[in-house]
């Protein structure tokens, strides 16, 4: 995944991706505010944790309810901030209401203490607990959601949170922060904070601090890993993907693209989890990419805040697309053909054609490299094994795909893949269906019964006879 923050921020700033137009402005946390959201999520913990996890789950229920009542002005907010096509935006918010229902309902379950056979004689029992003030570092591509998956299970759980956005969402982040309070998430609980990449290190570092959750780009991920490994922290990592999306076979060539196309147009293709690597047999090849190309060759740039039809949307930043640009370069330049798209509109926007790219090969940065935005990138292969094989030839391993009228011929090949989440026929997403990868994907998981068994103490509890 791709990140706009830098390492030196003075400011969260607003940049409307669409017009290149800065907006609102906030100033960085000042060292004393850091300290003053510490002490304050310590005490918050002490209080927090008590509370019986049916009131949490109360408190946690009208968060939910809050998402959609607002979805109109938070789908505004973040559409001004990183360019979301705004029906995306509104379907985000009502997305976090499903989350922190599951959670709500399904949390007492979940952190319910669950007995073990004790050979030996007595009785044993492993118990969820909450391990206390928690800080999550999240991206700007799913503003809302990202802060759901993992601000909701640890709030039924009873861990606290200091919660540090990306730099250029900071509305969307007060936006979150005033729907805690005005579901009655008491004080210190959830605390945003407009911190520094040198407080975020400091914040760390701190001993209030049990554990730290990242989504973000590899070179984030191997930052914050550094700093909660050198302090012994438990950290979490939902990082960069480049996943396989392997068509074996179909009876509609041109369905099967048309659905290809659009999971890869979805949040103008800025998803962890996006088939960034199509993978299709010798036999559809050319009609499928033929048919990706009809789709993408007239499309226009258009205002994200209307979302018309056969218009895409810009990327985040400018600096987002034209990074997407040099790396088609790169591509073409070494021999790679580009069927559509690829062109970068003149600034300041940040709109980029939606494009459509075969013949990748090796020594091309987007063979390695993760796209983080609106490119089809096609591959041919003549054997199920050969699909295999590039798929997992990838230092990703997030999510991946596997289609085929033949259900059995696609478990097969999903059941080889080299990820977090294998899906045949289809995605299996929502908040109950676990998030996570392995390799350079990161660790850990989120959503379903696994997002509450990250940052608990799995507390033994024995009883002798």
């Amino acid at each position: 995944m791709s990140t706009t923050s830098n390492t030196s921020a003075r400011s969260y700033r607003v940049i409307n991706p669409a017009t290149g137009e800065p907006g609102d402005e906030f100033p960085v946390a000042t060292d004393a505010e850091i300290q003053e959201a510490l002490a304050a999520s310590q005490s918050a913990f002490e209080s927090w944790r008590e509370v019986p996890i049916e009131e949490r789950g109360r408190i946690v229920t009208r968060v939910a309810a809050l998402f959609t009542e607002r979805k109109d002005e938070l789908a505004a907010i973040i559409t001004e901030e990183m360019g979301k096509p705004l029906p995306e935006s509104a379907g985000e918010a009502e997305y976090c209401t499903d989350i922190f229902n599951y959670f709500a309902t399904e949390g007492p379950s979940l952190a319910a203490d669950q007995e073990i056979k004790a050979i030996g004689g007595g009785r044993a029992m492993i118990q969820k607990l909450p391990v206390g003030p928690l800080l999550g570092i999240m991206p700007w591509n799913y503003p809302y959601y990202q802060v759901a998956r993992f601000a909701a299970p640890n709030l039924m759980l009873g861990n606290t949170i200091v919660l540090k956005h990306a730099e250029s969402c900071p509305k969307s982040a007060l936006a979150i922060q005033k729907i805690m309070d005005d579901a009655g998430v008491p004080s210190g609980v959830y605390q945003n904070v407009f911190a520094s990449h040198d407080q975020i290190a400091d914040i760390i570092a701190d001993p209030r601090i049990q554990g730290v959750s990242l989504t973000g780009s590899e070179r984030a991920g191997a930052i914050i890993g550094e700093l909660a490994g050198k302090n012994l922290k438990k950290v979490v990592l939902e990082l960069g993907g480049s996943d396989p999306y392997v068509v074996l076979d179909t009876d509609d060539v041109k369905e099967a693209a048309a659905n290809a196309w659009a999971t890869r147009l979805e949040n103008t293709g800025q998803a962890c989890n996006s088939n960034k690597r199509m993978i299709v047999s010798d036999g559809i090849f050319d009609e499928f990419v033929a048919e990706l190309t009809n789709l993408a060759k007239d499309l226009k740039p258009g205002n994200p805040a209307e979302a018309a039809e056969g218009t895409y949307a810009p990327l985040s930043s400018r600096s987002a697309a034209e990074g997407l640009a040099e790396q088609i370069q790169d591509a073409v330049s070494k021999g790679a053909t580009l069927h559509a798209g690829g062109t970068l509109q003149d600034g300041p926007a940040a709109y980029l054609a939606p494009a459509v790219l075969t013949g990748i090969t090796p020594e091309m940065r987007a063979y390695r490299e993760e796209l983080f935005g609106p490119v089809a990138v096609v591959y041919k292969v003549g054997s199920d094994e050969e699909a295999v094989k590039l798929a997992n030839d990838s230092d990703y391993g997030l999510g991946g795909a596997v289609f085929s009228t033949d259900v059995e011929r696609a478990r097969k090949v999903a059941q080889q893949l080299e990820v977090g989440m294998a899906n045949v026929n289809g995605v299996g997403e929502g908040a109950d269906i676990p998030f996570g990868g392995v390799k350079r994907s990161g660790y850990g998981r989120e959503l379903g019964p696994l997002g509450m068994d990250e940052f608990v103490n799995k507390r033994l509890f024995y009883v002798a006879d």
